[in-house]
């Protein structure tokens, strides 16, 4: 004698919200905001395209959902890792590898973040993210410049640079995914520490290129 069939578990509205975004969040990274429709979320969750537009309106704010919720988790973990009274090199490594990490775990939220800047945010999300990690940074090394006796407004400087390296770096490491990501955060802190405890208080430029190689 056959069983009869299970009825369907009906999800709540909290359920439903979060299956969208997740859904969302994969076709987000795979196509791009603009090669995605509401149609094709909606097909990918068994539900009609009403129940889509229910939840959040639009696909604009879909997509905002999915990125706000992507922004602040990275925000979290590179702020986590910047706090404490570690050593600034333990605090550069702690940074590096909070994105690293992020990439490994969450590598379609970071795709979503790099690639497609939201219709209310066109200088793109990402470089917002980095301005406020640039600004945890410039603290960090104006105090390590001052006891230094370096002049604690490089720190500002510097603090775009070593961000931006690690932006970069992390970039790539998005599709390359070798070395493993502890040994770029290694070659990372190893480029950045040892070129910060090299510092000359007044920098100067040589003219021609190999003087500048050279130096």
């Amino acid at each position: 004698m056959s069983q009869p069939a299970r009825p369907r578990t009906r999800m709540t509205g909290v359920q439903r919200r979060l299956q969208l975004i997740d859904i969302s969040r994969q076709l987000f990274s795979l196509r791009g905001v603009d090669g995605t429709t509401i149609e094709e979320i909606a097909r990918a969750a068994g539900v009609s395209k009403p129940v889509v537009y229910e939840h959040f309106g639009s696909k604009e704010a879909l997509y905002m959902e999915v990125v706000t919720n992507e922004y602040r988790e990275l925000l979290a973990r590179i702020t986590e890792s910047l706090a404490g009274d570690d050593s600034a090199r333990v605090l550069l490594e702690k940074a590096a590898l909070a994105i690293l990490t992020y990439i490994e775990e969450c590598t379609e939220g970071f795709r979503i973040l790099v690639r497609d800047a939201p219709p209310s945010q066109p200088e793109g999300t990402y470089s917002t993210l980095l301005t406020k990690v640039t600004e945890q940074v410039e603290h960090i090394l104006a105090d390590e410049f001052t006891h230094r006796g370096f002049s604690s407004e490089d720190g500002s400087i510097y603090a775009q640079m070593l961000v931006g390296m690690v932006a970069m770096t992390a970039q790539w490491w998005l599709d390359a995914r070798h070395p493993d990501k502890r040994t770029v955060a290694a070659h990372v802190v190893n480029l950045a520490w040892y070129g910060l405890t090299g510092l000359r208080k007044e920098p100067g430029l040589r003219e021609g290129t190999v003087g500048l190689l050279a130096e």
